[in-house]
């Protein structure tokens, strides 16, 4: 089992410790961090899948992957970014709870400033669910949502790489 999950443990742990840095990093630069922090996770959890095949292949593997073993090693990667990084940002938004706060006015701004494209395109009625939805926010949302939107992009990053690297043994 270690063979084939060893670099999904090393390199999805890297990625999710990255990405509880760079939000941490980009907190301090702006007061909502989290758009910048999915963007970060774009580049983070593909590099992580791909260090992850890589060393798989090259190193427990003897130079060959499978598109099987591809897919599993990037599920466990990705799935290990995405925990890390949505438990971590739980546990800094329960701890500074006025960092959610600005967080949360933030969202409330954007929403209120956008009010009429949103209207316009979807109608009042979806504007004031989403208007109610985030007053009603709590800070495991935020972490479900960064966790989400590590693991849906890292399944079809998975796919990509794994065909890169895919190389059987004739």
């Amino acid at each position: 089992m270690s063979k084939y999950f060893g670099s999904a443990y090393q390199f999805g742990t890297l990625g999710g410790i990255l990405s509880l840095v760079a939000f941490g990093v980009m907190s301090w630069l702006q007061p909502d961090p989290t758009n910048l922090n999915l963007i970060f996770g774009y580049v983070i959890t593909p590099v992580s899948i791909f260090l992850a095949l890589k060393y798989f292949k090259d190193y427990s593997n003897n130079g060959y992957i499978s598109f099987s073993e591809g897919m599993s090693v990037g599920f466990v990667t990705y799935l290990i970014i995405g925990l890390i990084s949505g438990l971590g940002i739980w546990i800094i938004l329960l701890i500074f709870p006025d960092f959610f706060e600005s967080i949360k006015a933030s969202k409330l701004e954007v929403l209120e400033s956008s009010r009429e494209t949103i209207v316009s395109q979807v109608g009042e009625e979806s504007y004031q669910s989403t208007l109610t939805n985030v007053k009603a926010m709590v800070p495991f949302d935020i972490a479900l949502n960064d966790t989400i939107w590590k693991i849906i992009p890292g399944l079809f990053f998975s796919i990509i790489i794994s065909i890169i690297l895919r190389k059987n043994p004739n």
